[in-house]
């Protein structure tokens, strides 16, 4: 009974809110995880040539990383205005926006990762007979990886976190939840929707973590042998 009256008294942690909207619950999760997913997909795949684009020439590289960055200073409710004659209510409307947002954080990721690699890797490529294309995808993009990964965590936390705007066309997963509790106040469902929110940007931001890893074995081994000469160092001091 005391857990039912959590509800009428209007608790924020409330056990009953949880088992009675589990459903509702795990809806607007669903759709706030496809949302993130999808945007931060497109937003890769637009942003990598536009990195290479910036990368070729400093007459282009002004432009795309000036375009990208007024992009990520309008307003949501902004952007979503300017895209509504486009594309509607839709969800569309939400991915496309969360890609533009996207882009100012993917593109300097990449381009940085990019730019980082080792001029000597690059010449001993060449002299072995990689071409352009080889040595993009064979030599440069694997040295650039730990850039660009660390790009596409904050890219997708941010994301998760914008993506509770798009509430106000009725595609915000989660956010749907928010805005629809806050003319009530109803703070179970405010608390549990922005827990989860956080508890998602928190296993989204450690599976990209592992796969950094995974992807990115010589960064491991150079830690441990830092870790183990600075060790070595200390000792003979």
């Amino acid at each position: 009974m005391a857990a039912q009256n959590c509800l009428v008294t209007n608790d924020w942690i409330c056990g009953e809110y949880l088992r009675s909207r589990s459903q509702e619950l795990t809806d607007a999760t669903v759709q706030h995880i496809w949302i993130t997913v999808v945007s931060v997909v497109i937003g890769v795949v637009v942003a990598f040539p536009l990195a290479l684009l910036a990368r070729r020439s400093r007459r282009f590289a002004g432009p795309v990383l000036g375009l990208t960055t007024v992009l990520y200073t309008v307003p949501s409710l902004a952007m979503f205005s300017l895209l509504l004659p486009l594309f509607g209510l839709s969800a569309a409307l939400v991915v496309t926006g969360l890609v533009l947002y996207s882009l100012t954080i993917l593109v300097r990721n990449i381009l940085a990762g990019l730019e980082s690699v080792p001029q000597e890797a690059k010449e001993a490529a060449r002299g072995m007979g990689y071409g352009p294309a080889r040595l993009l995808w064979e030599v440069e993009l694997p040295l650039a990886l730990p850039a660009l990964m660390a790009g596409v965590r904050i890219a997708t936390v941010s994301t998760i976190a914008l993506t509770t705007v798009g509430s106000i066309v009725g595609r915000g997963g989660l956010g749907n939840l928010i805005d629809d509790a806050l003319p009530s106040f109803f703070k179970a469902q405010v608390l549990a929707a922005s827990v989860l929110c956080v508890l998602l940007a928190v296993v989204a931001d450690l599976l990209l973590l592992g796969v950094q890893r995974l992807l990115t074995p010589w960064t491991r081994i150079r830690t441990t042998h830092d870790a183990v000469s600075t060790a070595g160092t200390a000792k003979a001091v």
